[in-house]
C-alpha cells in the first residue's frame, strides 16, 4: 500500500496560492516552509494541494494552459537566491513576471555544473518542454490568442513554420523552459524539506485538461476534434438536484480508442510527471472512466448530453502494469453507480467521503462516519464546498437537527470543531481537513463557488489568525484519534 494510505494520518488541504506573504499570491518561498513547520508541529503529515500548472485568466487551476508546466507565479525570488544551483549575483526579482531578466542573468553567471544541470532537466522533460515552450511563444505572437485563432500554419503546427519561429526567437523560448526550471527547482527543495520533516505532499490530477491548452494544440489526434480543431463534443455534467441544466464544462473530450491503441501513453507520462511531484495523487471526475457525460459541441446547456462507455479498466489495468500500485485517490463524488464503484474497487483505489454530505437522514449515507471505510479520504469539505462554519450557517433548523443527532452534540455545537474531531475519529485512514476549518472562517473565506466563474481561488490566510496555541491542540486530537505519525530518522 502506498505509504502515505498505509497508516493512520491527517492532513490539511491549502493551494500554495493561499499562502501568507507580501505579494499578489502566495508562493513556494518562506512561508511555504514555515507552512511546513506548521505542520509538522500539529501533527500533520499531509500537505494536500490543488493542481499546480499555469491557470487561466480567471485564476482556475482546473483549467490549466500545460498538464506538466508549474505556475510561474508561485516562484520566490528571495528563495531561488539560497539554491545551490543558482550562480551567485543573479538576478532573480523578476521572477513570475519576466522570463528574460532571470534567463540572461543566469546564463552570463552561471558555472559548469550549473548550466550542466539546467542541461539535464531540458534533456529529462524535453518531450513536454519542446511543445509548452512553442505553445507559449506562438501564444505571445499572437497577443493571447486561443491556437485555433492562430494563422492555418500555426494552428496546424506546420513543422518549417515553427522551427523558423523557434530560429528568430531562440532566447525566448530558452527563457520559457528556464522559467520552469526555476520551478522544478522550488518545488523539489520544498517537498524534500516537506519529506524529511514527515510530512508528505498530495497532489491533484484535473481529468480533463482545457482546450486552449498545449496538450490538446500538439497532440490534437487524441481527442474529438474536427480538421480545424473544433470540439465535436464537449465535457459536462448531467443535470442534478443542484442545477436544472447540469454543468457544461466545454473541455474537449478524449478520443478514447486512439489513447487506447497508443498503449495509453499520454496518461502514462501525463501520471508520472505528477508522481516525480507528488507522493500521492487524486484524479478529479474519477467516475469518467465508468462513463463520461457526451454533450453536443454547439449545445447551451448540458441537457441535452448522453452517458458514453469510458476506458477505466483498459486505462487504470496499463497503469497497474507499468507503474505497479497506482498511487490514486478516486474523486467519487456527484452521480456515482455501482459500476463506477466497483472500477474504484477492482484496482484497490481509495474514494473520497465528506461530511457535510453526510446528513441527508439517510442511515446509509456513504458520508456518515460510521460508513465510512479504512480505504478512504475523509474531509470536512473540499475546496468547492463552503467553509464548514458557512455551511452549518446556512442550514435550516431541521437539518441542524440531523447534524446534532448524528454527532451527539448539544444544541450549540462548537462549528467546525465537532466535524473536525468527527473526521479524525473516522474509520478513513487519511483525514483532511481545509485550513479554512482549522482556523474557524466563514463563507468570506470560500475557495470556490462551482458554476461561476468571477470570484474564485484568491482567499489567502494570514499567520495572525492562527492562534499561537493551534498546533498543540491539533497535534492532541491526532494522538487521541491514532492519527500522529513520526517523521523518519534521520
Amino acid at each position: 500500500m502506498n505509504p502515505v494510505l498505509a497508516a493512520r494520518r491527517a492532513g490539511v488541504l491549502l493551494h500554495p496560492t493561499s499562502l501568507p506573504g507580501s505579494g499578489s499570491s502566495g508562493t513556494l518561498g518562506a512561508d511555504a516552509w514555515r507552512f511546513v513547520d506548521w505542520l509538522a508541529a500539529g501533527g500533520f503529515s499531509v500537505w494536500q494541494t490543488l493542481p499546480l500548472g499555469p491557470p487561466d485568466d480567471y485564476g482556475s487551476p482546473y483549467c490549466l494552459r500545460s498538464a506538466y508546466a508549474g505556475d510561474a507565479h508561485l516562484l520566490d525570488a528571495e528563495h531561488l537566491r539560497s539554491l545551490r544551483q543558482m550562480p551567485r549575483g543573479m538576478a532573480c526579482d523578476g521572477v513570475g513576471r519576466s522570463r528574460m531578466e532571470p534567463y540572461r542573468s543566469f546564463m552570463a553567471l552561471a558555472n559548469a555544473e550549473q548550466r550542466h544541470e539546467f542541461a539535464s532537466f531540458v534533456r529529462r522533460w524535453r518531450k513536454w518542454l519542446l511543445p509548452y515552450g512553442l505553445f507559449e511563444l506562438c501564444s505571445e505572437r499572437f497577443s493571447g490568442a486561443p491556437w485555433w485563432q492562430w494563422p492555418a500554419a500555426f494552428r496546424r503546427r506546420d513543422v518549417p513554420t515553427l522551427l523558423a519561429y523557434l530560429a528568430e526567437d531562440r532566447d525566448e523560448f530558452r527563457a520559457i523552459v528556464f522559467e520552469q526550471y526555476l520551478f522544478e527547482l522550488q518545488w523539489t527543495a520544498l517537498r524534500s524539506y516537506a519529506n524529511d520533516r514527515g510530512v508528505y505532499l498530495f497532489g491533484d490530477l484535473p481529468f480533463y485538461v482545457d482546450r486552449n491548452s498545449v496538450e490538446v494544440w500538439w497532440d490534437r489526434g487524441l481527442f474529438q476534434l474536427d480538421a480545424d480543431g473544433a470540439p465535436l463534443a464537449v465535457a459536462g455534467v448531467p443535470p442534478d438536484y443542484f442545477n436544472a441544466d447540469g454543468q457544461l464544462w466545454g473541455n474537449p473530450l478524449y478520443d478514447w480508442e486512439a489513447m487506447e491503441r497508443s498503449g495509453f501513453a499520454w496518461w502514462l507520462a501525463r501520471l508520472r510527471g505528477q508522481l516525480d511531484r507528488f507522493d500521492l495523487v487524486r484524479i478529479d471526475h474519477f467516475r469518467a472512466l465508468e462513463s463520461y457525460w457526451e454533450v453536443p459541441a454547439d449545445a447551451r446547456t448540458a441537457r441535452t448530453g448522453r452517458w458514453r462507455q469510458g476506458r477505466g479498466d483498459a486505462l487504470l489495468g496499463t497503469l497497474r502494469r507499468e507503474l505497479g500500485e497506482i498511487p490514486l485517490v478516486a474523486e467519487d463524488l456527484g452521480i456515482i453507480t455501482n459500476e463506477v464503484r466497483a472500477l474504484r474497487d477492482r484496482f484497490e483505489l481509495p474514494g473520497m467521503v465528506v461530511l457535510q454530505f453526510a446528513f441527508d437522514g439517510s442511515a446509509d449515507n456513504p458520508h456518515l462516519p460510521h460508513n465510512h471505510r479504512p480505504n478512504a479520504v475523509v474531509y470536512t469539505g473540499t475546496h468547492d464546498n463552503d467553509t464548514t462554519a458557512g455551511w452549518y450557517a446556512g442550514l435550516d433548523a431541521a437539518a441542524h437537527q440531523a447534524v446534532h443527532r448524528f454527532l451527539g452534540t448539544g444544541e450549540t455545537p462548537a462549528v467546525p470543531e465537532v466535524l473536525i474531531d468527527a473526521a479524525y475519529a473516522s474509520n478513513a485512514n487519511l483525514a483532511i481537513v481545509p485550513m479554512q476549518d482549522l482556523l474557524g472562517l466563514d463563507s468570506s473565506s470560500r475557495m470556490n463557488s462551482p458554476g461561476t466563474v468571477v470570484g474564485n481561488w484568491s482567499w489567502r490566510f494570514r499567520w495572525e489568525q492562527a492562534p499561537a496555541n493551534l498546533p498543540a491542540r491539533c497535534r492532541a486530537r491526532a494522538v487521541r484519534a491514532g492519527r500522529l505519525r513520526r517523521p523518519p530518522t534521520p
